[in-house]
Parts: structure tokens; sequence; C-alpha cells
């Protein structure tokens, strides 16, 4: 018997401001900005961490993505759980 392994690659969204999410590291927000036509990364804080968003800056991720339609937005997250089975 062949088992085969499906990995896929969970990226994790502190939060999002002004629709735009904030991700927990700089390759996130890298791969956010080249999905959605931005380019760079900046950085907010959020509960005390330091969040990575897609965009040079924050007024450029919130014009570009204004600019788009919504069904042309990409944003990749997962919700984090305990660890439990959920039942």
């Amino acid at each position: 018997m062949v088992v085969v392994k499906k990995i896929t690659k969970v990226m994790a969204v502190l939060t999002t401001i002004d629709g735009i999410p904030l991700y927990s590291t700089i390759q996130e927000a890298l791969q956010y900005a080249a999905t959605n036509g931005l380019s760079g990364y900046h950085t907010h804080t959020y509960q005390g961490q330091i969040g990575y968003m897609g965009g040079a800056t924050h007024d450029q991720a919130v014009d570009d993505l204004n600019s788009l339609p919504q069904n042309q937005v990409t944003v990749t997250s997962t919700i984090r759980s305990s660890g439990g089975s959920g039942y």
C-alpha cells in the first residue's frame, strides 16, 4: 500500500486591518503581496506582536485593494485551534 500525504502550507493571519490580512511572518506578507499585485511589506503591532502586511506601505495596500474587484483579491488564512478534536 502506498500512502500519499498532501502538504498544504497554512498561513497564519493574526487579524485584518482595513480588510487586509496581517500575517505572522514576512514571507506570508510577501506572498500575499505578490499574489495581489503588490510589492514589499510593512509592519503593524497587534496584541503586542509585530505582524507583517503585504504592500510597501499601508496606504499602498489599501489603495490597491480598493482598486480591485473583490473577486480578484486572494487571502489565505487559517483558524488556529487548541489542538482538540473539536467535539
